[in-house]
C-alpha cells in the first residue's frame, strides 16, 4: 500500500472540513454515526475542525443492537449532540404501501435511504451540510447505497481505503471497542461488510491499490500478493459492475 504521513493527512481533511463549511456560509455539519469506524472517524475529523457544537450526529437503527452504544460512546468521548431516531416505524411504513415484501438488499437500500433523507432533514432544518462517511474501497467496489449512504455533501474519507482509515482513527484516538469490531453496515441481523463483499479490506485494498491506482495486470497482482487470480478477477468485477454508481445519471448529447 501507498505510505502516507497519516498526521499530515488528518490536517488536510481537518483543513478541508473547516474551508467547506466557511465556503458554503452554514452552521455546521450533521453526521449518521453507525457505531462503525468510518463514522467515528469522520466525527473525530469534524470536532477538530469545527469545535463539538457545530456537529451534530444522527445514530438511526433499525435493529436492537450494540450498535447504539458505540454511537452514543463516540459522541460522548467527542462532547458533540448525540440525537437517536429508531427508523424502524418509518421504514415500516413504506413497506406497507409497497404492496410487495421487499427482498433483503431492497429492504437494505430503503433503511440506507431512510437515514440519507434524516440527515438532510436535520441538515436543512439546521442550516449545516452533511458529511459522508464512505471510504475509498467502499466507493471504487460499489459497497454503498445509491442516494443512500453515498449520498452527502463532502465526504472527507472518499480518498482512503478503509485500511487507512484505521489508521487514521487510532492517531485520532477513536475508541479501541469501535477500531477493532466488525464492519458492518447494520442492514440485517449479523450482516458483516466482508462477508457481503467476499473479501477481507486487507486483501481488498491491497488488490484495489494495485488494479486501480498502479494499474498492475491482473497476474503479476496476483503474483506479487502471493494468490489466485481468481481473487483479483472477483474484485475486477466489483469495480466494473458498480461504475454507474460513480456518476451522476447520464443521458444522450445532442
Amino acid at each position: 500500500m501507498r505510505g502516507l504521513e497519516y498526521p499530515k493527512v488528518i490536517e488536510k481533511i481537518v483543513s478541508f472540513i473547516r474551508g467547506k463549511v466557511d465556503e458554503a456560509g452554514v452552521d455546521g455539519v450533521v453526521i449518521g454515526i453507525s457505531g462503525g469506524i468510518d463514522s467515528a472517524t469522520v466525527a473525530y475529523l469534524a470536532a477538530r475542525a469545527l469545535g463539538k457544537e457545530r456537529v451534530l450526529g444522527l445514530a438511526m437503527p433499525y435493529y436492537e443492537n450494540r450498535d447504539v452504544e458505540d454511537a452514543r460512546l463516540v459522541c460522548e468521548s467527542l462532547g458533540i449532540e448525540c440525537r437517536v431516531i429508531n427508523i424502524k416505524p418509518i421504514v415500516d411504513s413504506f413497506i406497507q404501501g409497497l404492496g410487495f415484501e421487499p427482498d433483503r438488499k431492497s429492504m437494505g437500500n430503503i433503511m440506507a435511504r431512510t437515514r440519507m433523507v434524516l440527515l438532510y432533514a436535520h441538515a436543512n432544518q439546521m442550516n449545516r451540510l452533511v458529511l459522508g462517511t464512505s471510504n475509498r474501497s467502499e466507493f471504487l467496489t460499489g459497497y454503498f447505497t445509491k442516494w443512500g449512504d453515498g449520498a452527502s455533501d463532502y465526504a472527507p474519507l472518499i480518498n482512503l481505503y478503509k485500511t487507512e482509515v484505521w489508521e487514521i482513527a487510532k492517531l485520532l484516538g477513536v475508541p479501541r471497542r469501535i477500531i477493532e469490531k466488525k464492519p458492518t453496515a447494520g442492514l440485517w441481523e449479523g450482516q458483516t461488510d466482508e462477508d457481503e463483499l467476499g473479501i477481507s479490506y486487507r486483501l481488498l485494498d491491497e488488490i484495489l491499490w494495485r488494479l486501480v491506482d498502479l494499474k498492475m495486470p491482473k497476474n503479476k497482482i496476483a503474483e506479487e500478493l502471493g494468490i489466485g487470480i481468481e481473487r483479483v478477477e472477483h474484485v475486477e468485477r466489483l469495480v466494473k459492475s458498480s461504475e454507474h454508481k460513480r456518476h451522476l445519471p447520464p443521458g444522450p448529447t445532442f
